[in-house]
């Protein structure tokens, strides 16, 4: 496959033919778990058959190889050197191992933004009442995304860390990440991106957003199998963090009183790991190069403002999607229907979509009071079509 600079209608159809979900539903739900292409899916059944009848450890040992491929395939991902990869299973485990990395003491201050999601908020509350630090919420700005400038005015000495989501859960909202690490980096406070949303659909590449540390998972917009995370961390912070936990594949017992820690990103691993699965995260991150990432994000993000338009111009329906710049994920509510009942029409219609809900956005919702959501996310393989069909559909409703 050549790296395409635009998807037209005809590679849109060749990449419809390779997934075979298209023709049995019409996705909408991709920032929850994409579709994944044939290639992710026989790569990991193919290895699960051949563990079933060589031994897991045997079948591990003949595809070495392979296996280590995979952290060559996310460090090209995302402008990485391999040394800089974690392999994990899922977004949660690799936010965290970095996060509860960090040893903070009484008045240190964590920075996050106003649509930061729920599990990585639940992380800061518990170290906060652990140690004495501070979490404080950057404003947004009048667009709805972080205020870059209350960003600056806040930073002192104190200030430990700048932890934000690029892509939050409850809107097409982009956070501006580039600008965050451009003054996380001149004031030397290291700065954690949770890319779970962003990472397959946005070009992303860290020394662009001069991240210290990214997280993210394989089964949402990278079309990779669920159970499959990565991690990205710069020397300049590895260096500095012992992880919570080890065990003998992030670290080397070395003496009965000594250990060393692994010096690269399997410092934040565990040994016991499914290859099958990480075998299918390398497909599916190769996968998305060879269609190319501007091509997919170009394609994304013109579907999105497609499905806004035509959901603004129905009466009673309300898109609450911010930010200077959006991406697939849309928003919207419908007057006087509830958004379960809208997201279980569109299931009946064969429509995927999903509901955001308020729990999962609390800095959020205290500000914006926004009711339950549908959520529909779009990605390349869709059609205009298919977003005709959710419009028709959330029309005779409203």
């Amino acid at each position: 496959m050549t790296t395409l600079t635009t998807l037209d209608a005809a590679a849109v159809d060749r990449l419809r033919q390779e997934t075979p979900g298209t023709g049995e539903v019409i996705h909408l739900n991709n920032a929850g778990s994409s579709l994944p292409p044939d290639r992710v899916t026989d790569t990991v059944l193919d290895y699960l058959r051949e563990e079933s009848v060589r031994g897991g450890y045997e079948t591990a040992a003949a595809h070495a190889e392979r296996i280590e491929g995979v952290y060559g395939s996310i460090a090209r991902f995302l402008g990485a050197g391999t040394a800089d990869i974690s392999l994990t299973d899922h977004a949660t485990r690799s936010w965290q191992a970095v996060f509860y990395a960090f040893r903070f003491g009484p008045g240190d201050r964590i920075l996050t933004c106003r649509s930061e999601y729920a599990s990585n908020a639940i992380a800061y509350l518990q170290v906060a009442r652990r140690t004495g630090a501070v979490v404080e919420v950057v404003e947004d700005d009048e667009s709805g995304q972080l205020d870059v400038a209350d960003l600056e005015r806040r930073l002192d000495d104190r200030v430990k860390l700048i932890s934000i989501t690029h892509v939050p859960t409850q809107g097409g909202l982009v956070n501006p990440a580039e600008e965050v690490g451009a003054i996380a980096e001149r004031a030397g406070i290291p700065f954690l991106l949770d890319a779970c949303q962003s990472a397959g659909q946005l070009d992303l590449d860290v020394r662009r957003l001069r991240c210290d540390a990214l997280s993210a998972t394989g089964r949402k917009y990278l079309r990779g199998p669920r159970g499959t995370g990565f991690l990205y961390v710069h020397p300049r912070l590895r260096e500095r963090l012992e992880p919570a936990t080890l065990d003998l594949h992030s670290a080397t017992w070395v003496a009965p009183e000594e250990f060393e820690i692994a010096p690269d990103g399997r410092r934040f691993e565990t040994w016991e790991r499914n290859y099958g699965l990480l075998l299918g995260l390398g497909a599916a991150a190769d996968y998305a190069m060879e269609i190319g990432l501007p091509a997919i994000e170009e394609r994304v993000a013109a579907l999105a403002a497609q499905l806004r338009a035509d959901l603004s111009r129905i009466p009673g329906v309300t898109v609450h999607d911010q930010g200077r710049r959006k991406c697939g994920i849309v928003t919207f509510s419908v007057a006087g229907v509830d958004s379960w009942d809208v997201r279980d029409a569109l299931h009946g219609a064969k429509v995927n979509t999903s509901v955001a809900r308020p729990t999962s956005y609390q800095f959020d919702q205290q500000v914006r009071q926004l009711p339950h959501m549908v959520r529909a996310s779009v990605h390349y393989y869709n059609t205009e079509d298919e977003l005709r069909t959710l419009v028709e559909t959330v029309e005779k409703l409203a």
